[in-house]
């Protein structure tokens, strides 16, 4: 039933303090304890599939991703989905009754694999409708799964989780949008929101005692895909993540799926954007030293993580494994 004007007045309001709230406070942390340690798994087993970019109402793919993600989330038994955001094409949602929601979420990920909680960020086109719609509380009561913060933390025992607003970064929105509207509210003053948001990161990752830090943002830092490498990205953010040991950043944004190694320090890169549409040989130059996997067509990533160990894997359309990577740490270097 449609809510009345003063209801939908007081959600609004709300919404909009949610918003206001994420300027000035210190970033929110949600937990979640790993399925495999409450039952008692030796060291704890933490398993999650990434995808970004889908949300198309089936289309260009999203529902065969989608099918390959149920099958992949079942197998490893998932205790979550990251969502790297743009959500909702082309334009986010125009509100929390937008049956866009249904069309492209609820209705396409069906498989019981994927009845776990979606961690979720926004992305560009998210920004381009109402964006303060899909933080809204509202669509968690449609689908209990949505959980969407503009930044904040999970803390999930054997790896911390740092969801960080990536598109208030990109200097090109503001100052040469063409004929996009973007909803930013909550947003200005914007480089007081930056540096509030890039201040409250660097306390919350010096403070952390994970064992794996990882963060994960809309737009890439590294990429050889269409966009390329976020300057301003690469100027801002990479600084406090290199020097707070971060492990690896994961972002969609560009419609491929890659991993890129840093040169100078351990960080990993891994872009999961083939959540629908793809953009088939559509590059950036490529740093062959630097990239170890990329493909240009629709996929997704599992991560599964133990205290002492980090497994990646890049599937495609037909769940076939196209990279598999994985990294150890040694227990004692945290005693």
């Amino acid at each position: 039933m449609a809510l009345n004007h003063k209801a939908q007045y007081i959600v609004t309001l709300v919404m909009v303090i949610i918003g206001l709230c994420l300027v000035k406070g210190e970033l929110q942390t949600l937990t979640h304890h790993p399925a495999a340690q409450a039952q008692g798994s030796a060291g704890g087993l933490l398993s999650f599939v990434v995808v970004g970019d889908w949300g198309r109402k089936g289309m260009y793919n999203q529902s065969q991703v989608a099918l390959q993600m149920g099958r992949i989330g079942e197998n490893l038994d998932i205790d979550f989905v990251i969502s790297t955001g743009d959500n909702f094409y082309d334009k986010g949602l125009i509100d929390e009754h937008d049956p866009a929601f249904e069309e492209s979420f609820t209705n396409i990920y069906t498989a019981s694999g994927l009845q776990k909680p979606w961690y979720t960020v926004l992305g560009n086109h998210d920004y381009r409708g109402n964006a303060l719609a899909q933080l809204s509380p509202l669509l968690r009561q449609k689908d209990s799964r949505w959980i969407c913060l503009k930044s904040f933390i999970l803390d999930a025992d054997i790896a911390e989780l740092f969801f960080i607003d990536t598109t208030p970064f990109q200097d090109k929105y503001f100052t040469d949008p063409e004929d996009q509207v973007y909803d930013w509210r909550g947003i200005f003053p914007r480089r007081k929101y930056i540096s509030t948001l890039l201040k409250d990161l660097d306390m919350a990752l010096r403070e952390s005692t994970a064992k794996w830090k990882i963060v994960v943002g809309h737009h890439p830092i590294k990429s050889n895909g269409h966009h390329g490498n976020t300057e301003e990205l690469v100027a801002q953010l990479l600084p406090v993540l290199q020097a707070n040991n971060v492990d690896f950043y994961v972002n969609g944004h560009d419609h491929c799926l890659e991993h890129i190694s840093s040169q100078d320090s351990p960080l990993q890169f891994f872009t999961s954007g083939g959540g629908s549409k793809a953009w088939s040989g559509d590059m950036s130059p490529m740093n062959p030293e630097a990239t170890k996997f990329y493909y240009d067509g629709q996929g997704f990533m599992s991560m599964q993580i133990t205290r002492e160990e980090v497994q990646v894997i890049f599937y495609d359309v037909f769940g076939q494994a196209l990279h598999n990577w994985s990294t150890s740490k040694l227990l004692y270097s945290t005693l």
